[in-house]
C-alpha cells in the first residue's frame, strides 16, 4: 500500500467517523438520562432519511440542508414520544424489559409504517455532487456532522438543560436532590436524541441508497461505538466513532466488504470483555497512573 493510498483511506475513515458520531451520540444521551436502551433509533434514521428524500423530491432542496431540517422535525416527534409513552414507564437505573419491548415495538410500527408509505424499493439521493469527479458529498456531511457536535458540546456546557443532563448521567439521585427537574429533562432529551437520529439518517442517505429497513446495520454499529466510548459518555462517542471507522475503513485491504458488519459484531464483543467500561475508562486510568 502506498503513502497516497494510505492517506486517502485515512481521509475516508475519518470523514466517517464524523457521521458515525452523530448516529451514535442521541443514543448515549437517551441511555445517560433515561437508562433507555433505544432500539426504535432505526426507525428513527429511517425517517430522517426519506424526510430528506422528499424534501429533496418535492421542494428541489439540497439534501444537507434536508438533513438539518430533519432535526427539529423529529425533534418534536421524540418529545411527543415521550409524552404519550415514555413517561408512563416505571422509573429505573437500569434498562429494564418493558422499555426494551416498548422500544423494539415502536421500531416495528414505524419501519412497516415506511414499507406502507415508501414500498420496499431501495431509494438513493442524487445531485451534481453525488457524480463529479472529486465528490463533495463525503466532506458536506463530515462537516454538518461535526457542527451539530460542536453545538451539542456547548449546550451540554453553557445550559441549564446540559446540567440536568449531566447531573443526571453522573448521579440520578444527586440531581433529584439538587432540584433537577427530571421529567422536563428527560423529555428533552428523548428529542434530542431522536433529533441526531433523523439528522444521521438524512445525512446517511445522501451517502448510500436505503428502504425502511435501512437503520437495521446503522443501528448495530451505533451499539458498537456507545460501548466503546463507555455507554454515558458523551465525549466518548467520538473516540468510540473514530476507531470504528478506522477498522471498518482499513479492514477492506483483508477482508471483503461484505463482513464489515461481522467485524462490528466482533468488535462489540471484544469491547464488552476486554473494556467493559468503554475506552473513556482505559484513558482515565491511563491519566491517574501518569
Amino acid at each position: 500500500m502506498t503513502l497516497i493510498d494510505f492517506t486517502n483511506l485515512l481521509v475516508s475513515a475519518l470523514l466517517l467517523a464524523g457521521i458515525y458520531a452523530v448516529m451514535s451520540v442521541g443514543m448515549t444521551v437517551i441511555y445517560g438520562v433515561m437508562k433507555i436502551v433505544n432500539l426504535a433509533h432505526a426507525g428513527f434514521m429511517m425517517l430522517g432519511a426519506y424526510f430528506a428524500l422528499e424534501l429533496f423530491q418535492r421542494f428541489r432542496i439540497d439534501p444537507i440542508i434536508a438533513a438539518l431540517l430533519a432535526f427539529p422535525v423529529l425533534f418534536f416527534l421524540g418529545a411527543a414520544v415521550h409524552w404519550v409513552l415514555l413517561r408512563r414507564l416505571p422509573r429505573s437505573d437500569e434498562p429494564t424489559l418493558p422499555s426494551l419491548l416498548l422500544m423494539f415495538g415502536l421500531w416495528l410500527v414505524l419501519q412497516n409504517l415506511g414499507y406502507l408509505i415508501w414500498g420496499n424499493t431501495d431509494r438513493s439521493i442524487f445531485t451534481p455532487r453525488t457524480l463529479s469527479v472529486v465528490s463533495t458529498v463525503r466532506l458536506a456531511v463530515f462537516i454538518a456532522a461535526v457542527g451539530c457536535l460542536l453545538l451539542l458540546e456547548v449546550i451540554l456546557h453553557y445550559t441549564w438543560f446540559g446540567r440536568s443532563v449531566r447531573a443526571l448521567i453522573q448521579n440520578r439521585y444527586a440531581a433529584l436532590l439538587t432540584g433537577v427537574y427530571e421529567d422536563r429533562t428527560a423529555g428533552i432529551a428523548f428529542g434530542l436524541g431522536i433529533g441526531f437520529a433523523g439528522l444521521a439518517g438524512g445525512l446517511l442517505g445522501s451517502l448510500y441508497s436505503f428502504d425502511p429497513d435501512f437503520g437495521r446495520p446503522f443501528l448495530i454499529r451505533a451499539f458498537v461505538i456507545i460501548v466503546l466510548g463507555g455507554l454515558e459518555s458523551i465525549s466518548g462517542v467520538a473516540i468510540g466513532a473514530l476507531v470504528l471507522a478506522l477498522v471498518e475503513t482499513f479492514s477492506i485491504l483483508f477482508v471483503p466488504a461484505g463482513y464489515q458488519l461481522a467485524i462490528s459484531f466482533g468488535l462489540l464483543a471484544l469491547a464488552l470483555i476486554v473494556l467493559p467500561g468503554g475506552l473513556a475508562s482505559l484513558l482515565a486510568k491511563v491519566r491517574r497512573v501518569a
